[in-house]
């Protein structure tokens, strides 16, 4: 049983910062990749950052130059860093994290939290 408890969240203006981060607790063997999915009301979710076992990150489009993503292996946790937000990243941030169960990957998913940004 893994869980994934995520903080940070919140309401900030345009043009501000806010930090996440999600730590994975319980029976952890291998976590490979971890990232960050976003859900904007009435639209899917979105990948917006993930990063390696190995710290290489990867960016959606929209958030590149913005966002920043990092991982913290000895602690189970990554971070995402974000600035200079904008309306339109408004939305629930899901954490992830891909663990290795035997020969198996298994994604696991966090509750969500709120990122509102607006004036």
């Amino acid at each position: 049983q893994v869980q994934l408890e995520e903080s940070g969240g919140g309401l900030v203006q345009p043009g501000g910062s806010l930090s996440l981060s999600c730590a994975a607790s319980g029976t952890i063997f291998n976590i490979n990749a971890m990232g960050w999915y976003r859900q904007a009301p009435g639209k899917q979710r979105e990948l917006a950052a993930d990063i390696t076992k190995d710290g290489i990150p990867n960016y959606a489009d929209s958030v590149k130059g913005r966002f920043t993503i990092s991982r913290d292996n000895a602690k189970n946790t990554v971070y995402l860093k974000m600035n200079s937000l904008k309306p339109e990243d408004t939305a629930v941030y899901y954490c992830y994290a891909d663990l290795q169960v035997g020969t198996v990957e298994v994604a696991n998913w966090g509750q969500g939290t709120q990122v509102t940004v607006s004036s």
